[in-house]
Order: C-alpha cells, then sequence, then structure tokens
C-alpha cells in the first residue's frame, strides 16, 4: 500500500509529490495528463526566479523535479472513481488498474466551463476550443473570436493577435475583472476589438465554424464572421472524486479544506483549483503552496498513526 496517492499532474500535485517524497513517503502521482491546465499558460510572468516562462515549460520542470526522487511513481491514467477501503483508500484507474493508499491527496484542478449554447457542441474540435493560448497558432491569418473577460480569456486574446489577422474580443459586461497587466497588453494590440456587453447566442456553421450571433447589433449586425472561437469563460472545480468519498463542498462548489488542507474525510487532503482554499485565487503560487501543507499534513496523519 502506498503512503500517499496524489490524483492530478499539475503545479498542485507536482509540488505534493515533491514534499512528499522529501518526507520519504512512498507516493504514487496519476493523472490523465501531465501538466494540467499549467499547459494552456502560453506565458508565466508571476513564478517567482522566472521572469518569464511557458506554462508547458514550467509544468516539465515540475514533473522532472518531483519524478528525480524514488519514493515517487509517476502514472499517466484517467482516474475514474475512489473508495474507503480498511487501512485507506482504493482509487479505480482506467484499463482496470487500481492502486491503495493510506491517504490521499486531491489536486484534480478544474474544468472549463460551457456556454451552453447552440452549435457548441456541434462544432467543438472544428472552430470552437476552450483554450486559446494552445490553438490560437492553427489560426494564422484568420479571424477569431474570443469569447469572456477574465485573465484567461483576455490573456488569450493577446497571444491570438499574434498570429491572427482579426481577433474580436466579446464579453458580456462593459469592463473586465482580469488582471490590468492583460488588459494593458490587448489594448496595444491594432487588431483587437472589443465587443462589449455582448452575449453570444449561437455558433455558426457549415463543416466548421464560419460565425457567432450575438444578442444585440454589432457595428450593424447581430452576426460576426469568424473562423474560430475561443471559449474563455472560467472552469469549475472537478469534485467528482471528493464527492464520492462524500467530502464537504463549500457554497461554491469548491471540496472545503482547512488551513492545513483537510478535507471533511479523515486521511483526505486537497490542493490547488478544486479547493475553498487561498481565497479561491487559482495561481501557480497558491496551487504550490497548497500543495507543500497537504503533502505536510498527509505525513503528520501517518506520523499520527491513523
Amino acid at each position: 500500500m502506498e503512503d500517499v496517492i496524489i490524483i492530478g499532474l499539475g503545479c498542485a500535485g507536482y509540488t505534493a509529490a515533491i514534499y512528499s517524497a522529501r518526507y520519504k513517503l512512498k507516493t504514487f502521482l496519476v493523472g490523465a495528463e501531465a501538466g494540467g491546465m499549467g499547459n494552456t499558460a502560453a506565458e508565466v510572468g508571476n513564478w517567482p526566479g522566472e521572469i518569464e516562462i511557458r506554462g508547458p515549460d514550467l509544468m516539465d520542470k515540475f514533473k522532472a523535479h518531483a519524478t528525480s526522487f524514488k519514493e515517487v511513481t509517476l502514472k499517466i491514467a484517467y482516474v475514474k472513481d475512489i473508495q474507503k477501503i480498511d487501512g485507506g483508500f482504493r482509487v479505480f484507474m482506467e484499463g482496470d488498474q487500481t492502486v491503495d493508499g493510506k491517504t490521499v491527496i486531491f489536486a484534480t484542478g478544474s474544468n472549463k466551463r460551457h456556454l451552453g449554447i447552440p452549435g457548441e457542441t456541434e462544432f467543438s474540435g472544428k472552430g470552437v476550443t476552450y483554450c486559446a493560448t494552445c490553438d490560437a497558432f492553427f489560426y494564422r491569418n484568420k479571424t477569431v473570436a474570443v469569447i469572456g473577460g477574465g485573465d484567461s480569456a483576455v490573456e488569450g486574446a493577446a497571444i491570438a493577435a499574434q498570429v491572427a489577422a482579426k481577433v474580436y474580443l466579446v464579453h458580456r459586461k462593459n469592463s473586465f475583472r482580469a488582471e490590468p497587466f492583460w488588459v494593458e497588453k490587448v489594448k496595444e494590440k491594432k487588431n483587437v476589438e472589443f465587443v462589449l456587453e455582448r452575449n453570444v447566442l449561437e455558433v455558426h456553421g457549415d463543416k466548421k465554424v464560419t460565425g457567432i450571433k450575438l444578442d444585440q447589433p454589432w457595428n450593424g449586425s447581430d452576426m460576426l464572421t469568424v473562423d474560430g472561437v475561443f471559449i474563455e469563460i472560467g472552469s469549475n472545480p472537478a469534485i467528482d472524486l471528493p464527492l464520492k468519498l462524500g467530502c464537504e463542498i463549500d457554497e461554491k462548489g469548491f471540496m472545503k479544506v482547512d488551513e492545513a488542507q483537510r478535507s471533511s474525510v479523515p486521511g483526505i487532503f486537497g490542493a490547488g483549483d478544486l479547493t475553498s482554499g487561498s481565497n479561491h485565487f487559482a495561481q501557480f503560487t497558491t496551487a504550490a503552496g497548497e500543495g507543500t501543507v497537504a503533502a505536510n499534513s498527509a505525513f503528520n496523519f501517518l506520523q499520527s498513526g491513523h
């Protein structure tokens, strides 16, 4: 039986693995995608010691560090279920594989939100995408729309503007909640047009996206002709697995943790974007901090004889 199973291969999960390994805990680190949401950051400018680094490159460094310890076993696999067993927990992975652990740290992050409008599902992968920083490269010299008003949307618009001929930044309000740094960066782009106080009602297309319909006309038309649509309206915490164990969830839908990253279920800890910690401020730095504390708490839990 493993001492700790860490589910999630992003910033929080890798950091937790580094600390649990330093505590000499037998650590099983598992997730469907190495890097997680960290891979979607085209430019990271707030990680201490790195003035500027690409998200995937930073995640590669985290992975190399975590897997440098002999105590860590890394497994790329989708986790489909988890159950309480005598002395710990059993994690079920794809292909009918299982692993048992005395403690579990959930670092499953979040899932992208969908608009839920006609055409969104039909044209997913055919012009509709949920990561502008990942997919902007495919729209060189084309016209795209980025939907949203937070960091991911505004950063995505800035990245898309580097390759696309035209970028519409569509937001339902007249001001942005994004970091001012990114708002200023987008405003400097001459090929970005702000389409404010508008909602997207439909995605239109044939074999691929051809345009989006707005709830109010913009420059005389309720249709914007675009080749691609980047939906960047935030994300929801990935709490399906914690819910299966009966972990308490807060009023915003996040896994509730205390100052020690403990959940309401003994032996279960949480770290990163899925938790109620760090004032719901989803950052690389807060995820790493929570991963650190979660590993320390798992170690203390095991030391106490549970």
